[in-house]
């Protein structure tokens, strides 16, 4: 099956990525196109005068070739294309946004022609990654033989698409032959506009994060360390985890990855036992992990965070890590393995346990749940999506 997935992160990056995981897994028994990130031209201008890094500025320039591969999973690779300049046009309003839309979409559309033709592609099922605005003047256009919305974020929730995104997606769960979700709340909410709603939860790289366990085991940690792996955001409750920094002085709290929130530093860096670790490429996570003793995902509980399954809840497991996680979303699967606690005291005293929560069995039944979790099980799963929509099975919009 040729499947050509269309995403809006690039392929690169230091951290892990649903799309890519799916599609690294995918390859193993599928033939992947991969549509990178639509860089514009204030994109590729700031690349090529080095005040944007990670912009791949020959390629968009196309003095290199755009049709890469990268390695997938058990030896297969994935075709990864750079798409050609765009123009920058998601601060315009509505009218003046769609009408350079339909230009930078016909680039589009003939460049992904081009290379599916170069490739052999036929009829191939499209995976739209949270990316409406692209999904909608691209149904029809490929030949394509259905095409899947891939869910896994609140569009409300998303400050860089919401002014346009949240009107292209009303149309296009309309128009789409499936959505498949990441959450069940996503999934509620999703299948109010489309009947063939899906819920393909967040798998992770289990090779990867169970590497963790083999180095705590040679070396392990000497001191008390709360760990806590990803972008630190508005999500994060600040509070709570203030009075657990202040009422466990004796543990080391560290934040390894991005702080898009100015107040998560400027409240926590204050503290001698609080400290913030740049984002890592995911084949370095590991060492880093192993340093740790516990993991802790304290999200505020609101309407947004209850869409949400993190990722890093599954890569904390993998190494047998402890996780304590605030009720933000329905994480119901994790019952008996994730200890949930709500109020600063009661995360605070959850954490304590936690740390000492270490015995053989605790730690092999944290693995065993991040195993059934991995991204190969969640790729079948996506693949018994796509045979009940190739069936015609499904209910017709």
């Amino acid at each position: 099956m040729d499947i050509i997935c269309v995403g809006q992160t690039t392929w690169e990056g230091d951290y892990q990525k649903a799309i890519v995981q799916l599609c690294c897994e995918l390859a193993v028994r599928h033939r992947v196109l991969y549509v990178d990130y639509q860089h514009t031209a204030k994109d590729w201008l700031m690349g090529a005068l080095g005040r944007q890094k990670d912009v791949p500025v020959r390629k968009i320039a196309r003095l290199e070739s755009p049709l890469t591969t990268k390695p997938g999973e058990q030896g297969s690779t994935v075709h990864v294309w750079q798409p050609p300049m765009m123009l920058p046009i998601n601060a315009l309003p509505t009218a003046a946004h769609d009408r350079l839309h339909s230009l930078n979409m016909t680039r589009l559309l003939a460049g992904m022609r081009g290379v599916m033709n170069q490739l052999g592609f036929r009829n191939p099922i499209v995976i739209n990654g949270f990316h409406p605005v692209l999904g909608v003047p691209m149904l029809g256009q490929l030949n394509e033989a259905a095409t899947i919305y891939y869910c896994f974020d609140e569009m409300a929730a998303a400050p860089w698409m919401r002014q346009h995104g949240l009107r292209y997606e009303r149309e296009f769960l309309r128009r789409v032959d499936a959505v498949v979700t990441t959450s069940e709340a996503l999934l509620q909410k999703k299948s109010e506009l489309q009947a063939n709603a899906f819920c393909v939860k967040n798998g992770v790289n289990f090779e990867l994060f169970h590497q963790v366990r083999a180095l705590i085991d040679q070396h392990p940690p000497t001191r008390p360390v709360v760990g806590y792996l990803g972008s630190a955001d508005s999500r994060v409750d600040i509070d709570l985890v203030e009075h657990c920094v202040k009422t466990m002085p004796d543990v080391t709290f560290q934040f390894v990855g991005e702080v898009r929130e100015p107040t998560i530093t400027s409240r926590l860096g204050t503290y001698p036992n609080v400290t913030f670790t740049p984002p890592h490429k995911p084949e370095q996570l590991p060492t880093l992990l192993a340093g740790w003793s516990a993991t802790m995902i304290p999200f505020v509980c609101n309407p947004h965070t209850y869409t949400i399954y993190p990722l890093k809840i599954n890569e904390y497991l993998a190494g047998g890590l402890p996780v304590v996680s605030t009720p933000f979303s329905i994480l119901d699967d994790f019952t008996g393995i994730v200890s949930m606690a709500e109020t600063p005291e009661a995360f605070a005293n959850a954490l304590r346990h936690a740390l000492t929560d270490q015995s053989p069995e605790r730690i092999q039944a944290r693995i065993d749940m991040a195993r059934a979790n991995s991204w190969a099980h969640r790729a079948k799963e996506f693949e018994a999506v796509f045979e009940q929509v190739l069936s015609g099975k499904l209910i017709m919009n």
